[in-house]
């Protein structure tokens, strides 16, 4: 077993089990059916529900999230997430999901914006393992 806590995010729609273990980060259940059996609930990491309703701009709804995060510090989050991966297999990554796909340009969630501050804070890279926006052709100038 490794002592690193190792994160990744996706969509609970996107999510399958080899990823390693799923990880509600969303105020609300999923509302159809999965798959496979969530490992926990990350509630450090949720947004409150009144972010979630406020339907901010993203850039506004960043700088609330990341004061949340502040607020829960990055030593108790850790534990969280390392209670719940630690309980399946600490040994695969604790995938982060909620509902937004990002495989459009300008497409945004709050797991995008947790795995910024989380490598941020620690250093850590938090792939995203969703789909993501297909990067435009290259043109001659890009070479």
């Amino acid at each position: 077993m490794s002592d690193a806590l190792r994160l990744a995010t996706c969509t609970f729609q996107e999510f399958a089990p080899h990823m390693g273990t799923p990880v509600r980060t969303t105020a609300g259940h999923p509302r159809f059916s999965l798959s496979y059996q969530l490992g926990g609930h990350a509630r450090l990491v949720t947004p409150s529900w009144n972010l979630v309703r406020a339907n901010l701009a993203a850039d506004a709804y960043e700088f609330q999230y990341r004061r949340q995060l502040t607020a829960a510090g990055v030593d108790a989050i850790r534990d969280e997430l390392t209670a719940i991966a630690g309980a399946f297999d600490l040994d695969a990554p604790a995938v982060l999901l909620c509902f937004d796909r990002l495989n459009k340009p300008g497409q945004w969630c709050h797991r995008t914006m947790l795995a910024a501050w989380w490598t941020e804070h620690t250093g850590d890279l938090v792939p995203e393992l969703g789909a993501q926006p297909a990067r435009p052709n290259p043109t001659l100038f890009d070479f």
